[in-house]
């Protein structure tokens, strides 16, 4: 079988690693033991970003993965996936063509959550994934309602992404935290939530949540190997508003 070959554009290593090991399992899973497409993954350390994201300076922000796109088409890749939520602020920025065409991670979600039905989802994210404006698009486009938590428990969630998943801390009182906020927007009519930073699912699992869960770490790895395998088209976006 002649696979198309996967590059992976990291931002954040956590949901990186655990969507490069999540797609090579989904490879065995659908193609036998010690076989899956070929992956190349490439990415700049996301220091070299944090103060443009606090600027929201989101033309930086794609400037730098765009260097690393092109690493990934040098190196053979027929297309990337990025697996970070936040990122897709940036690269959703209006700008030249990527050298590559891209898989986005939130038509990903937003598909799965239309094909099971879902009509209001709860967005869990960074800050600026829950206030901005990729998820809403998404789901918008398919008529699905969201929600996100007030702002304290934005803040929460957010601090617990970068000062302990990013960082490779999982804690059982964060993993508490999540819960309640689950819960709360369980009472607010959500249907399902959306694990929309790719580090969620190292903390939050089906078995814990009050909520079924849409794991945009794992629904990206697999589209990733039906891409490549052929069971899904080639995706043509190359970066810009959808």
């Amino acid at each position: 079988m002649e696979m198309k070959h996967i590059g992976i554009l990291a931002h954040s290593f956590e949901g990186a690693t655990l969507c490069y090991r999540t797609t090579c399992l989904e490879g065995v899973r659908r193609l036998g033991p010690h076989l899956h497409p070929e992956i190349t993954m490439t990415g700049i350390a996301m220091h070299f970003m944090m103060q443009a994201y606090e600027r929201d300076d989101q033309t930086t922000v794609r400037n730098l993965f765009e260097q690393d796109i092109a690493k990934l088409a040098a190196a053979g890749a027929d297309f990337f996936i990025c697996p970070d939520n936040t990122a897709h602020i940036a690269l959703e920025t209006a700008g030249e063509d990527f050298a590559l065409p891209c898989l986005h991670i939130a038509e990903v979600v937003a598909e799965q959550a239309r094909e099971e039905g879902r009509r209001k989802i709860g967005i869990l994210g960074t800050n600026w994934t829950m206030t901005g404006p990729v998820y809403p698009g998404a789901l918008g486009r398919r008529g699905i309602d969201w929600a996100i938590p007030d702002e304290e428990d934005r803040r929460l969630i957010h601090d617990v992404i970068f000062d302990e998943l990013c960082l490779g801390t999982v804690s059982d009182s964060s993993r508490d935290a999540y819960v309640e906020i689950i819960r709360t927007l369980a009472a607010e009519g959500c249907d399902a939530v959306a694990l929309v930073c790719t580090e969620i699912p190292l903390l939050i699992t089906a078995d814990v949540s009050p909520l079924p869960i849409l794991d945009s770490t794992r629904l990206l790895a697999a589209a990733a190997v039906e891409v490549a395998i052929g069971e899904r088209p080639m995706p043509d976006w190359r970066g810009g508003p959808l």
